[in-house]
């Protein structure tokens, strides 16, 4: 089995969940991204959102929120995301930059617009955190 490890941030505000959508792709993912060598959970998540969204994670803030897993989006059957996934206030203004061509802040009802794995934790942040 191949799987891809990957950490994303959780940033709800008023029952909706911030997600992004990467130039040339049609699904949207949490923000986030792999992890590099070396790199620990914290490391990651503060280094990919300020390369998606151009914002610092406070990681004084920062919670685990969870660990998810499903069929890796756009790869071949047996392909399997593993992510883990937090919390965080953070400063700056929300903006995309790199590979993000927009943001978004998504429902429950959106949750058919999102990757496999991040249906599933739709459905945990429905449950749990008063996703609408």
């Amino acid at each position: 089995m191949n799987v891809i490890d990957k950490i994303a941030w959780l940033r709800t505000e008023n029952g909706a969940i911030l997600s992004t959508r990467s130039h040339g792709k049609d699904v949207f993912y949490l923000p986030g991204g792999k992890r590099e060598a070396g790199e620990s959970d914290l490391d990651t998540l503060v280094r990919e959102v300020r390369e998606e969204l151009s914002v610092d994670v406070d990681t004084g803030s920062a919670a685990f929120a969870g660990a998810f897993e499903a069929q890796a989006h756009g790869h071949p059957d047996g392909a399997v995301v593993r992510m883990r996934c937090y919390t965080a206030d953070y400063r700056g203004t929300l903006r995309p930059a790199a590979e993000i061509a927009e943001l978004v802040w998504l429902t429950y009802a959106d949750r058919h617009r999102v990757s496999p794995v991040d249906r599933i934790i739709f459905e945990h942040l429905r449950r749990d955190a008063g996703l609408r």
